[in-house]
């Protein structure tokens, strides 16, 4: 792989870099959010529209996802925290409205994976990683409205988690169910992932939903849930020999490939020490954040020169797909920055912002609005990807400014 270069972001010290960051994401994050508070709305069926393509066309049959649905609910939520903007909260209101009027399953519980573009319910099996957004979009809006209702809808869903996907044998939590609860033989996620019992992107999303629930309700037996996860990655998803996260394992978690995905590892180290910083288990901590500093090392030695991380690695046959997609940017830029505030490394800052440089070039759509699904190799963008779609959301690239914007304004402080 390329040597990184710092050449372009030097010219400005931490502290200037720190200030222009905030300022460039200030922007950026009004930017997306304004794209979809235009585009998303579905004023015909109501909710969201399940579809536009990358040439702004939208597909008016287009099924929706609970997936697009419930991160549209956290992104609007997390936003209105952080503006208080009531054209954010409308929004936000308008997910939640929609999520626990057509997406729950009032009858036996849990969350649809998939409506059709009037609302029917398609696809009724309860995958855990579409219960665990919901929980994250549900639990974000009560902290920032205070809805009780949201509240107590995300307690029911951790109940249902666990009740029909926690493994009490071997620990963690088992990929899919059907709607009541039955096996199923197809465990997938999506069409790219194997069929394994248990996925380590699945598990990374309980976390993240557990601990944005846990900021609303530490009850002790979340808390017992969340540090198990946690205790999890250190032990069962986490690579002692390279640093990386395993990606698929059978229910006793060996593993079933030999992947690397350079998004989830700088993803995961992050969120591994927001979880444990929610739970304040000190020792707990000191753990997870030895890990999440070898996991930012991992994948700074993967970053290329231009500032992008390719895609995934497969090491048994040795062939790096080095197309990049918007969500692995958006995700180095939080978790080189905060390894920077672990450390105060000042090339970790560089790494961040080479990221955010390599999205602005590359994957910024300043025609239509919004980023691109990612760019080939070549740097030809992607072609027939979703600009809005099932997969599509402004829950990476929105948290990514939100992350930067607080992670910016506190680092100054403390300088």
């Amino acid at each position: 792989m390329s040597t990184f270069s710092l050449s372009h972001s030097t010219a400005l010290d931490a502290f200037s870099l720190l200030a222009t960051y905030q300022q460039e994401m200030a922007f950026e994050l009004t930017r997306i959010t304004d794209f979809w508070l235009r585009h998303a709305v579905d004023e015909l069926h109501g909710g969201f529209i399940g579809q536009m393509d990358d040439a702004g066309r939208v597909v008016t049959r287009a099924n929706k996802g609970a997936v697009l649905n419930a991160r549209i609910l956290w992104t609007f939520a997390a936003t209105y925290r952080h503006t208080q903007w009531p054209e954010h909260l409308a929004v936000a209101t308008r997910a939640l409205n929609y999520v626990l009027g057509s997406f729950i399953d009032k009858e036996h519980g849990g969350v649809y994976w998939l409506l059709d573009a009037q609302g029917q319910v398609l696809n009724p099996r309860k995958q855990i990683y579409a219960l665990a957004f919901a929980i994250y979009g549900l639990s974000e809006y009560h902290l920032a409205t205070g809805n009780a209702s949201a509240l107590a809808v995300s307690q029911e869903l951790f109940e249902w988690i666990e009740a029909h996907s926690y493994d009490a044998t071997h620990g963690g939590y088992l990929e899919a169910v059907g709607r009541t609860g039955e096996p199923l033989a197809d465990l997938r996620l999506s069409d790219k992932d194997r069929n394994a019992p248990k996925t380590m992107n699945t598990h990374l999303h309980v976390l993240e939903a557990y601990a944005n629930l846990y900021r609303c309700w530490p009850d002790a037996r979340l808390a017992e849930r969340l540090s198990g996860l946690l205790s999890i990655f250190l032990m069962r998803i986490i690579d002692a020999h390279t640093g990386h996260l395993q990606l698929f394992f059978n229910q006793g978690w060996q593993p079933v490939a030999d992947l690397v995905s350079y998004g989830h590892d700088i993803e995961a180290a992050w969120l591994l020490r927001e979880a444990a910083e929610v739970l304040g288990d000190t020792a707990l901590l000191a753990r997870v954040n030895t890990a999440a500093a070898r996991l930012v090392q991992a994948t700074a030695a993967a970053q290329l020169a231009d500032g992008s991380l390719p895609h995934e690695l497969d090491r048994t046959t040795g062939h790096l797909d080095q197309h990049r997609e918007w969500w692995v940017s958006a995700e180095a830029m939080v978790g080189f920055l905060d390894g920077y505030g672990q450390t105060h490394e000042e090339a970790l800052l560089q790494r961040s912002y080479r990221a955010w440089q390599f999205a602005q070039h590359h994957l910024l759509d300043t025609d239509l609005g919004e980023w691109r699904w990612g760019v080939e190799a070549d740097y030809q963008p992607m072609q027939r990807q979703d600009k809005i779609g099932f997969w599509k959301c402004p829950y990476h690239n929105a948290r990514a400014c939100l992350e930067v914007l607080h992670r910016c304004k506190t680092l100054a402080t403390l300088r």
